[in-house]
């Protein structure tokens, strides 16, 4: 059986070959693509795929908390008014309603 340190040798060896087959396989598949891009008049932005949607890089802005519009009196929560409604609210949202300043 082979020792630990002769498998990392062989692992080495082979990441190796591995990695000029791959470079020789892609070498290959260039110029073939090369060829027919020539051969049919495509440019790069005919083979490639547009992506659909917003355009990327775009970042949405950050959306500041909303100010509580409703607060409990027992527990001091609080709610803004928007989504689902707390269990405390109940109907009469008017007596929990927050003063304006």
């Amino acid at each position: 059986m082979a020792t630990y340190k002769e498998l990392l040798a062989q692992k080495a060896d082979l990441d190796a070959r591995i990695e000029e087959a791959r470079a020789a396989e892609v070498g290959a598949a260039i110029e073939k693509i090369r060829a027919l891009m020539e051969q049919f008049g495509l440019t790069p932005d005919d083979v490639v795929q547009k992506r659909r949607g917003r355009p990327a890089g775009k970042v949405k802005a950050e959306r500041q908390p909303l100010a509580p519009k409703y607060q409990d009196p027992k527990t001091g929560q609080t709610w803004s008014g928007r989504g689902r409604a707390p269990a405390w609210i109940g109907r009469n949202r008017d007596r929990f309603l927050i003063a304006a300043e």
